[in-house]
């Protein structure tokens, strides 16, 4: 595998490498932009008449669904034994809901129509009652309240409620969100920029693309020991499951992607076997640790941690590469190595208003059957076909469409898909 990447990496890292050892300096004006494309508002400012404000699941309020049968003292006695602090969980909880009161109070103060909701009453009918849509928690509360979204004409700004513990990379800036009077002030009298973000449409096709997806949050609710959830399943399709024919159907999935998919085993040490198409090439067959599709938004998480440069790997292309050409690089060089492998790592970034997405093929298997292929790249449409015994296409880390041997699944980015949300500084 590391040979695989120093092979990939090598022509990138010389390139940058001889660049480099003549100017050490990286000019500000030729790195890449990560800003967003933005259009700019209207004077009027934004008047919404209803506003819909979804709040987060904390560890507390999960916890309590757990161990629903218990006491209060039965309860601290379990979460003690696990090594968690009780009285810290509450208090997190006390703060979080706190904040979402806030974000509520503010909103029917300036006479918006609100409804303060959790998780299991984030429901289509009060997302299509609501003229805009705040989240209140973090990126995960944020990335659960934009794939619901199927519009583009639909707003939804994310709200940090706890600052101190949570980056919000996709919600306001740290001051707007500890004083979102401020923030809904200039909402409203327009002292804002539109952000059109774009998204992943997955359709899927085969037999059961109907049932409804797994969240993982109700799933560690209900499989109490997971090491045993591969076995319960394969034990349910091969005794259990009805034997009658059941009928081919395509079904446009009820969500879209903001950061990424994930396409593979569910087992992460079984290997996926899948047929793969960029952009309607030929049908290859791949076999891989899974597959990850992101947009721009995406491409600064999970894609960014698979395909980053490290120091390491940087030092050991520089000393194969004098053996190999003579160049003359100074490997040891520390700050050189630094330079080069920020400057790898900021190209995996890519604008959020780019309409193409980022594959990546994660630990591809290569031999004299599975020759090697590009293991990333972009592309304006994908089309997978599993080949896999107990698959899942993942959304956003959060909920799990069941991906099996047949099923056929597109990946496409369209204008009408994209995210309506606000730039704030």
């Amino acid at each position: 595998m590391f040979s695989r990447q120093l092979k990939t990496y090598s022509e990138q890292i010389i390139f940058i490498g001889k660049s480099l050892s003549r100017d050490f300096s990286v000019s500000k004006s030729k790195t890449k932009s990560l800003g967003v494309k933005v259009k700019q508002n209207n004077h009027n400012g934004f008047q919404p008449s209803k506003a819909l404000v979804l709040s987060k699941m904390t560890r507390y309020e999960f916890e309590k669904r757990r161990y629903a049968g218990l006491t209060e003292p039965q309860m601290i006695e379990q979460l003690a034994e696990k090594g968690s602090d009780y009285e810290s969980l509450l208090e997190k909880h006390n703060n979080h809901q706190k904040a979402s009161k806030v974000v509520a109070a503010c909103l029917q103060n300036r006479g918006i129509d609100t409804r303060l909701v959790s998780k299991n009453d984030y429901t289509q009918e009060n997302i299509d009652w609501a003229d805009i849509i705040f989240t209140s928690g973090g990126d995960g509360t944020f990335l659960l309240g934009a794939s619901k979204v199927l519009t583009s004409d639909k707003p939804i700004v994310g709200v940090t409620s706890d600052t101190k513990r949570s980056e919000g990379r996709l919600c306001l800036p740290k001051q707007l969100s500890n004083n979102f009077s401020d923030a809904l002030e200039r909402l409203l009298r327009g002292d804002f920029k539109w952000q059109y973000r774009q998204r992943l449409r997955l359709t899927m096709t085969g037999k059961y693309v109907d049932k409804d997806p797994l969240e993982f949050h109700e799933f560690q609710l209900n499989i109490p020991e997971l090491r045993f959830y591969e076995h319960m399943t394969e034990y349910v399709r091969s005794h259990l499951q009805d034997v009658r024919e059941v009928p081919s159907q395509t079904r446009v999935l009820p969500v879209r992607v903001l950061n990424e998919v994930f396409i593979g085993e569910s087992l992460s040490s079984r290997v996926s076997y899948y047929e793969i198409s960029i952009d309607g090439s030929p049908n290859e067959k791949e076999k891989s640790s899974g597959l990850t599709v992101c947009t721009g938004t995406g491409s600064s998480s999970w894609h960014f941690n698979i395909n980053r440069l490290s120091a390491e790997s940087a030092q050991q292309v520089f000393r194969i590469a004098i053996e190999e050409t003579g160049c003359n690089i100074n490997a040891d060089s520390q700050t050189l190595v630094a330079k080069i492998c920020e400057r790898f790592n900021e190209d995996l970034h890519f604008d959020p208003t780019d309409p193409r997405m980022a594959f990546t093929v994660r630990d591809p298997i290569i031999n004299s059957i599975f020759p090697q292929k590009k293991s990333r790249g972009f592309a304006k449409t994908i089309a997978v076909r599993s080949r896999c015994w107990d698959a899942s296409v993942v959304v956003d880390g959060g909920l799990s469409f069941v991906f099996n041997d047949g099923v056929m699944l597109k990946i496409e980015i369209l204008p009408e898909d994209v995210l309506k949300t606000v730039e704030m500084r």
